[in-house]
């Protein structure tokens, strides 16, 4: 079975770093990209950071130059600078699997506030 946990969301300041990981365990055929995505109360959830299997990453327009992802087989770190306190959400981790699909982990929440 497959597994997707995130972690290290916290409080942070205004103008402070945070950075989360997204962990995959169980034996799989692949991964083929992970996924950062948030959701605000009363907002949808949006997609903020992707990483392929190739190599390539793309951002959101709002996290652009601040947010960098990165990926290691089963792993991947969202490394987030200069927050606002708009970027406060619960963040989650979508994992695609070669010819399986994808998982989702439950989700880590970040707060930003003074």
């Amino acid at each position: 079975q497959v597994q997707v946990v995130e972690s290290g969301g916290d409080l942070v300041q205004p103008g402070g770093s945070l950075t989360l990981s997204c962990v995959v365990s169980g034996a799989t055929p692949g991964i083929s990209g992970m996924h950062w995505y948030r959701q605000a109360p009363g907002e949808s959830r949006v997609l903020v950071a992707s990483s392929s299997q190739f190599g390539s990453e793309s951002y959101a327009e709002s996290v652009k130059g601040r947010f960098i992802i990165s990926r290691d087989n089963a792993k991947s770190t969202l490394q987030m600078n200069h927050l606002v306190p708009e970027d406060t959400a619960k963040y989650s981790c979508k994992v695609d699997v070669w010819r399986w699909g994808s998982y989702w982990g439950q989700g880590t929440q970040v707060t930003v506030s003074s």
